[in-house]
């Protein structure tokens, strides 16, 4: 079986060598042996790398992403599957009234947006969190994003 040093794997993927490591440690990945004091991965490392990679692009969490692979191959659940897009539909149904609600504030012609009745319905909505998710109000959603960007970057 061809092995690949972990530099070999950061070249072919981009991953970070310290990311490896973490998903090793998840669980997510493998490595085969050493060679010296670098890590050794199968070939199949990098398939299992863009399943991941496709999978927190999704919004799966890293735990959610280990309930998806068997230890010996990738394990579609295709109810979790399910529930996850039934989410991105939400999310993006959200985010076209909140894209909709931003171009209408930018064209709109009123003296001041807060004289708009359209802004004012879109504001009173973002208020009481029905343009939110999971019962959070839209201003919660940007720490949220934010959060879960700084943790993608770790």
């Amino acid at each position: 079986m061809e092995s690949l040093d972990i530099a070999e794997v950061v070249r072919r993927t981009g991953v970070p060598a310290s990311t490896l490591r973490f998903y090793e440690e998840k669980g997510l990945i493998a490595s085969t042996g050493r060679r010296g004091l670098r890590r050794l991965f199968g070939v199949d490392v990098v398939e299992r790398l863009a399943l991941i990679a496709l999978w927190r692009a999704a919004g799966f969490s890293l735990d959610e992403i280990a309930l998806l692979f068997a230890p010996d191959r990738p394990r579609f659940d295709r109810q979790m599957l399910d529930a996850k897009a039934d989410e991105l539909d939400r999310r993006i149904r959200e985010l076209r009234v909140m894209r909709d609600g931003l171009r209408h504030a930018a064209a709109c012609r009123a003296p001041s947006h807060m004289e708009c009745p359209t802004f004012r319905s879109i504001l009173g909505k973002a208020v009481s969190g029905a343009l939110g998710r999971e019962g959070k109000p839209v201003w919660a959603l940007a720490s949220a994003t934010r959060r879960g960007r700084e943790a993608r970057r770790g």
